[in-house]
């Protein structure tokens, strides 16, 4: 795990999650109000009505996503390893593709899913693994253009269990590559609009350190990008041992939320959002 100096700390555990707490509240009432002004019964039967809420709906969705990550920055400062129960790999991986595979092909990019076993248990939060993936997904998508595509694997061995999603986008330079899982150390190394605050990689490094396992980033400038996770191919002995945790969705759809950064409004049209 990264070693924090006292104020990265005090950034982590108290100054994002408390103007997280801010902005959650302030949101909420935007987000009502907006729904009294556009209902979906009203946008599903104005299709302009229907695109001006679209909009609204994206871009809060994606401001929702940076204060989800924001609450969720003390965890970098926890090197504890997660509670973990019994889940299916496998099952999980492909499930997240599904849902996310027509929000892809809307935007031009496919997305494609291959495993070399049908399922595989092994101890692992699986909430924190779909969020892992969904970020993972959204950094592809945002940067693979029109025609390009986006592959998930999943390659069980006796020890690991291998997730790797590669996409065919623009790459990533080489001095980026070195501190990627910390570009929220430094405002220079944040993606280009739309972004966050760069704690989507960080989170997901912890995710992975927090199951016993890794995650490399390979690429090179025009040639993709690939990330790969490993994870140890072990069962929980007590299951009882999974962690509850705050919903980080707040209810709402979890594939639009982590790949709001990457869609267009199209994407939060109502019938999207039904």
């Amino acid at each position: 795990m990264k070693e924090y100096t006292p104020e990265e700390l005090r950034l982590l555990t108290e100054v994002l999650p408390n103007v997280a707490q801010e902005l959650r509240g302030a949101m909420a009432n935007v987000y009502a109000a907006a729904n009294r002004l556009a209902p979906m019964d009203a946008r599903e039967r104005d299709e302009s009505v229907d695109k001006n809420a679209a909009v609204f709906t994206q871009n809060y969705y994606r401001m929702y996503r940076v204060i989800g990550n924001l609450s969720d920055a003390r965890m970098l400062a926890d090197a504890a390893p997660l509670r973990l129960g019994n889940d299916d790999i496998v099952g999980v991986v492909r499930a997240v593709c599904e849902r996310a595979e027509a929000l892809f092909e809307a935007e031009g990019v496919t997305l494609d899913f291959q495993s070399d076993k049908s399922g595989q248990i092994i101890a692992m939060d699986a909430a924190l693994i779909e969020r892992m993936l969904l970020n993972l997904l959204s950094n592809a998508l945002k940067f693979t253009p029109k025609g390009g595509s986006v592959s998930v694997r999943v390659r069980v061995t006796a020890r690991q269990v291998y997730l790797t999603v590669a996409d065919t986008g623009r790459g990533i330079a080489p001095d980026k590559l070195e501190h990627i899982f910390d570009r929220f150390l430094d405002v220079d190394a944040m993606d280009p609009p739309p972004h966050g605050v760069g704690l989507g990689l960080a989170l997901c490094r912890r995710i992975a350190q927090g199951h016993g396992g890794t995650i490399v980033a390979e690429s090179g400038e025009g040639k993709g990008a690939t990330f790969t996770v490993a994870l140890p191919n072990v069962r929980s002995k007590d299951a009882s041992l999974r962690q509850k945790r705050t919903e980080y969705a707040g209810g709402f759809n979890r594939t639009l939320l982590e790949l709001s950064d990457a869609l267009g409004a199209e994407a939060f049209t109502h019938q999207y959002l039904d």
